[in-house]
Parts: structure tokens; C-alpha cells; sequence
């Protein structure tokens, strides 16, 4: 399963990725300065929502293109992709770290990337693929 070591190795593998804290001050990849994957742990307002079914472990927040996909993402497998209350109305899905594996990572967070990246730079990196 993934780690933190996973996620910083392939976020910082894409181009012109940058590793600063979040608002929270948790590690957070950004694309010119536009946060694309972070962690994400759960607040006191989620932890009520989700009640027992609170996953616990290392959560990472992943920015998907649009509504559409984050909706595919969570269908695909709800033991590992899931969200909470506060993130109705955003493409933001959340993902339980330790159940993930690193190909599937890899492709949510080059997908995450492509979401935020600006579209010269995301064009110039699929042309070098």
C-alpha cells in the first residue's frame, strides 16, 4: 500500500511541482502555486458525519478535473476513495492512503496534476510522455 514517501516521489516527479504546507501547515504538492494533492486528515465536523464508518489512517485530498470524475472515483471503490460533508459541491475526493495502491495513486495524482496545471504546461508534458 501507499505511503507519504509514495506521494511526495510522484508529485514531485510532474513538472514544476513545489512541496509546501497547506493552510494547516500539512504537506501539500502545488503546480504553480495551485494545490493539487495534500493531506488531508479528518476534522471534528466529518468525524461526526461519518460517524463508525470514520476511516482512520493517513488521508490524502486529491482535486479532480470536475464533479463527474470525482464521482467515478468514489463509485470505483468506496474502501479506499470516499468524502464528507464539507466537500459537497467540490471535485475534491479523499483517499484512505493505506488501502490505495501506487499504480492507482500514480494515475490520481497525474490526474490531479493535469486538473490544476496551467494548459501549455499540461500540453507540453503529454507531447513528452
Amino acid at each position: 500500500m501507499a505511503t507519504w514517501d509514495d506521494v511526495r516521489r510522484i508529485a514531485l516527479a510532474l513538472p514544476e511541482t513545489t512541496e509546501r504546507g497547506s493552510y494547516d501547515d500539512l504537506p501539500a504538492w502545488r503546480v504553480r502555486d495551485k494545490m493539487f494533492v495534500w493531506e488531508r486528515p479528518l476534522r471534528r465536523a466529518d468525524l461526526d458525519a461519518l460517524g463508525d464508518a470514520a476511516p482512520d489512517g493517513p488521508i490524502l485530498g486529491v482535486r479532480m478535473p470536475d464533479l463527474g470524475a470525482k464521482e467515478a472515483v468514489l463509485a470505483d471503490d468506496p474502501a479506499v476513495h470516499f468524502t464528507v460533508p464539507h466537500l459537497d459541491g467540490s471535485s475534491v475526493v479523499l483517499v484512505r492512503l493505506d488501502r490505495i495502491e501506487v499504480a492507482e495513486l500514480t494515475e490520481l495524482i497525474t490526474e490531479a496534476w493535469f486538473a490544476r496545471a496551467p494548459k501549455r504546461l499540461a500540453a507540453a508534458h503529454r507531447a513528452d510522455a
